[in-house]
């Protein structure tokens, strides 16, 4: 009898095994069949025309080149160019404005049509913008506002706005409880515009702030700031990254201190950090840009601005919302 049990007992664990691993395989199937479908292709692409004889030229300049984000954007915006028949050169921003700045200048000196820049220091770019517009180049602000007559299109989402629904996702896991650390980029506008969102939300419903560190949005500084305000402060609840690098670095920095099972991390843009945190479940939510559709919007702006063509002069891009429930759904995201 006892030997009947244990061999029933082996049988049913066997079958359930079977059973997790048969969901295992199915669901690791589904992810990659998501991966590989890729995003979704352009729904339109700008007719091309002859500007002074030649297809439009357009010039790119992100950030940088390190983030996944920019060079989505930049895939986006390639991708568009290719059916159209423009033109394209991309320059490397290397986190610098002056950088940035110069890019634009040689654009314009080599008569490139229109320019499409993702500003590191929204206002330190007007100059030289300005510049760009008065010597006939259209230019179209991609993610970063930049508010300046000069701009002719800006294309991106409401960074403040995104920081307070992502606390929206925050709160509804704290109950409105806790301390929380912020590593941040304090030269980049747009991730102070995403900190500030955040931060009036989750205080206006009685959660603190207890320290910010500037990770500079460069992956290793913010990871060595990241490490350093876990290592100062070892019961902090939560945490929120305002974009790609310091969500990055954070994300090491938990695993290295081994502190997954006791904290929770918002934060901005996949990576595959990011999806490794959002599958073991301690990272709660993620902010996922359409980075494709920024570039897709951009270039088409770009390229009816240089035909001559009316464009509008704001074009919003929505923002998803990942969590560990939905992550299968956004892995596309990890490719360039």
């Amino acid at each position: 009898m006892r030997r009947a049990v244990t061999v029933l007992a082996v049988l049913a664990l066997s079958l359930a095994l079977a059973g997790c691993d048969v969901a295992a395989r199915r669901e690791m199937a589904a992810e990659s069949q998501a991966a590989q479908a890729g995003p979704p292709p352009p729904a339109t692409v700008a007719a091309s025309c002859q500007v002074k004889g030649h297809p439009p030229k357009i010039g790119l300049i992100p950030i940088n080149l390190q983030a996944l984000f920019f060079n989505q954007i930049n895939t986006g915006a390639q991708r568009v160019a290719q059916l159209a028949g423009a033109q394209t050169q991309i320059v490397n921003g290397s986190d610098d404005s002056t950088t940035q700045a110069n890019a634009i200048d040689n654009l314009v000196a080599n008569q490139y049509d229109a320019i499409i820049v993702d500003a590191v220091d929204t206002d330190g770019i007007k100059p030289a913008i300005r510049r760009a517009a008065a010597a006939g180049v259209k230019v179209v602000a991609v993610d970063a506002t930049v508010d300046d007559p000069a701009v002719s299109t800006q294309v991106g989402v409401p960074n403040e706005a995104g920081g307070r629904q992502l606390a929206g996702e925050l709160l509804g896991i704290s109950g409105g409880r806790g301390e929380i650390g912020v590593v941040s980029a304090l030269n980049s506008t747009i991730q102070l515009e995403r900190q500030k969102g955040f931060t009036d939300e989750v205080t206006g419903h009685g959660m603190t702030i207890r320290t910010v560190v500037d990770g500079r949005n460069i992956q290793e500084n913010a990871q060595s700031v990241a490490e350093n305000l876990l290592t100062g402060n070892p019961d902090l609840p939560y945490a929120y990254a305002t974009g790609e690098p310091a969500l990055i670095g954070l994300a090491a920095a938990v695993t290295s201190q081994q502190r997954t099972k006791s904290i929770k991390v918002v934060g901005w843009d996949l990576s595959e950090q990011a999806v490794d945190g959002l599958r073991a479940g301690w990272i709660v939510g993620v902010v996922q840009q359409n980075t494709f559709q920024f570039g897709y919007d951009a270039m088409n702006a770009a390229i009816n601005l240089a035909c001559g063509r009316p464009v509008t002069r704001d074009i919003p891009v929505p923002i998803q919302i990942v969590t560990p429930a939905n992550v299968a759904h956004y892995l596309y995201y990890l490719e360039k």
